[in-house]
Formats: structure tokens, C-alpha cells, sequence
């Protein structure tokens, strides 16, 4: 079956999931004049999109039916099988010739049954999940990370340019996600290093703020440390991607490792720290935020004297 032209104007779009990122990137779209139809778990965050001309939707489903191209971008695995593959899910309103684009990090063996079930239709699916926060979702800077058909990619590139700022075809369905696991293994131990240097700079009575314009000049920055370090100085632990969300992400990479054969113990250490600070009733808060468990780990009290 022939894709069809990507434009605005023209194409319809719907939209599914109005998270930290998801309005954003939503927002973006609908400001390159692309006719969009929302549906999100709490109506309240769909507002000010519908301000700005959104339509809303009471399901999954007739987002679908009102729409050639459909993006979600949820939270969990079984959030995705419910608004994709449920009975009022995005699949059962799709039409022949119709693009489903799920945003969320999930399991690629999810992607590949989301690809099989949507090609039984005769319709395209792409899994395509996001790096960059809540800051690379504002200013439509994300990386976004590909699988699925390289055509459907191709056609879609009108949307993948106003959301983002590094795209990447990464090869058949699954293999975004599998991207995107590499992705979060290099935060997770990167995120380590970030709070366990800022908590011996502070031990040691450096002023953090001009210890860290030394270190962000050299080797040692990172974008984590560039852009999370002054939140946690400033105590804002606010999220621009939840730590609950961080261990699933976690979690599916571990069990793909497993699955390879592979030993991450990296990864594994960096996962017991957050489930840690998710236990103290952190899971909603970002995850540079594992600052305070690793301070409690030294009995201080962050930031006592920041």
C-alpha cells in the first residue's frame, strides 16, 4: 500500500499522552498547521491545546478515527497495549493506510507485536521513542530515535522537523527502542557520577557554582551535568523525566540484557539507587533527584548549605 504525503494543512493528526513532553511536542505540531485531535488520561492538561485550536477526543480510539497519523507517548508498556492495542485502543479506530507512531520508551518485543498487529491491518507503525527532557521538549531539540519501515520514516519527516533536532532511522520495528535502552544505560551511570561529584565538592566546602563552571569547560562535562547540575544545586528536583519512569526504563534494559547474555553491572548498581529513592517517595520527581538518596547515604541533608 502506497504512503501517503506527509503535510500540513492537509494530513490530520491525533495525539495521546499530555505529559511533561508530550504537550510540547504536541504543541509543536499543531503550530506547523497540522489539524490535531487529543486524548489524555486527564482532560484538565489538554486546555491550553485546545485553546490553540486541538480538538479533543474521549478515546484512544476516535483520535484514530479522526485522524491519518496518530503519536502516543505514555508512560508504561501496559499504558501502550491499552491505548494501542485495547479494545478503544488507536488500533481499532485506524483505517488501511493509516501511521501509528508510539513516542513512549518501551519494550521493543512490544514495538515488533505493535508493528505485526497494525501491518495485519494494513496499517504503518513506527516506534519512536525520545531523549532530551522536558527542555529538549520545549524547544523541539529531541533526539529521536527510529524503527520500523525506512519509507514510513521518510514520509513522516515534516513531523520528525518539528519536534526534533537529531533523527535517526535506527533500522526495522523494535530497533528505536533498543536505541533508546543504550540511551538510558549512558544516563543512568553518568547520572552517578554527576551527584556522587557534587556531593564531594560540597563536602569538601567548595562553592559548587564556581566548581562547576571548571568542570562543564572540560572532559568532564556531560549533558546531564551541564543541565541537571544547576538544578540540583538549587535544590529543583522538579522532573523533566520521572525517576518512576527511569526504572522501567531500566528494567526493560536489564531484561534485554539478560536475554543477550549480557552482564551490565553498571546498570544493575544504578537501578538499585533508584528503586532506593523510589522507595523514599521520590518517583515523581526528576530523576537528578537521586542527589538525596546518595546524600542520605552520608547523612546529609541536601542542600543544608547550598
Amino acid at each position: 500500500m502506497a504512503i501517503q504525503c506527509i503535510q500540513s494543512g492537509v494530513t490530520r493528526v491525533g495525539w495521546i499522552g499530555l505529559g511533561v513532553m508530550g504537550s510540547s511536542m504536541c504543541g509543536h505540531l499543531l503550530a506547523r498547521g497540522f489539524a490535531t485531535t487529543v486524548f489524555t488520561r486527564t482532560r484538565g492538561k489538554s486546555a491550553g491545546l485546545i485553546e490553540r485550536g486541538a480538538r479533543w477526543a474521549d478515546t484512544p480510539r476516535a483520535v484514530a478515527e479522526r485522524s491519518d497519523v496518530v503519536f502516543s507517548i505514555v508512560g508504561f508498556p501496559s499504558d501502550v497495549e491499552e491505548v494501542l492495542l485495547g479494545a478503544d485502543g488507536v488500533l481499532a479506530g485506524c483505517r488501511p493506510g493509516s501511521i501509528l507512531v508510539d513516542m513512549t520508551t518501551s519494550q521493543p518485543s512490544l514495538a515488533r507485536r505493535i508493528y505485526d498487529a497494525a501491518s495485519a491491518k494494513g496499517v504503518r507503525s513506527i516506534d519512536a521513542p525520545v531523549s532530551g527532557g522536558d527542555v529538549g521538549a520545549r524547544e523541539a531539540k529531541l533526539s529521536i530515535m527510529i524503527g520500523g519501515d525506512r519509507e514510513v520514516f521518510e514520509a513522516l519527516q515534516p513531523c520528525w522537523e518539528a519536534m526534533g533536532k537529531t533523527v535517526v532511522y535506527q533500522g526495522g520495528p523494535g530497533s528505536g527502542q533498543h536505541a533508546k535502552m543504550m540511551n538510558q544505560i549512558l544516563i543512568a551511570t553518568n547520572m552517578i557520577g554527576v551527584c556522587e561529584a557534587l556531593l564531594y565538592a560540597y563536602r569538601a566546602g567548595l562553592d559548587l557554582n564556581s566548581a562547576m563552571q571548571s568542570v562543564t569547560s572540560g572532559a568532564a562535562n556531560s549533558w546531564s551535568l551541564a543541565n541537571l547540575g544547576p538544578r540540583i544545586i538549587n535544590n529543583n528536583f522538579d522532573p523533566g523525566f520521572f525517576v518512576e519512569h527511569f526504572v522501567k526504563d531500566m528494567g526493560i534494559a536489564l531484561d534485554e540484557a539478560r536475554r543477550m547474555g549480557l552482564a551490565l553491572p553498571g546498570l544493575a548498581m544504578a537501578h538499585q539507587f533508584y528503586l532506593a529513592l523510589q522507595a523514599q517517595g521520590h518517583g515523581r520527581k526528576g530523576t537528578h533527584a537521586l542527589q538525596l538518596a546518595l546524600a542520605s547515604l552520608s547523612n546529609i541533608d541536601w542542600p543544608s548549605r547550598v
